[in-house]
């Protein structure tokens, strides 16, 4: 498992609203801030859930870096892959 792991580049990331999908494809992080303050999730984050504060998420791509303003949502990451919930 370590080296299937390791082998991965990227991450799955998907930002949603029950209205919109934001952002859905392979990423190299992604970043923002819950209570504790900011943080950054990479390839071969451990499972991760935690809720956001408003914030500016920034999702690095191969080729560019998206941001994404939000008012506070929840990120759960699990096996490479993150999932941003927000107005839920």
């Amino acid at each position: 498992m370590a080296d299937a792991v390791k082998s991965v580049k990227t991450l799955k990331v998907k930002v949603a609203s029950p209205y919109m999908i934001y952002f859905d494809q392979p990423a190299i992080s992604i970043s923002g801030v819950n209570k504790t303050g900011p943080f950054d999730v990479l390839v071969g984050h451990h499972n991760f859930i935690t809720l956001l504060e408003p914030c500016e998420l920034l999702i690095k791509t191969e080729t560019e870096e998206k941001r994404i303003r939000i008012n506070g949502g929840l990120l759960h990451v699990k096996e490479n892959i993150a999932n941003v919930f927000l107005d839920i």
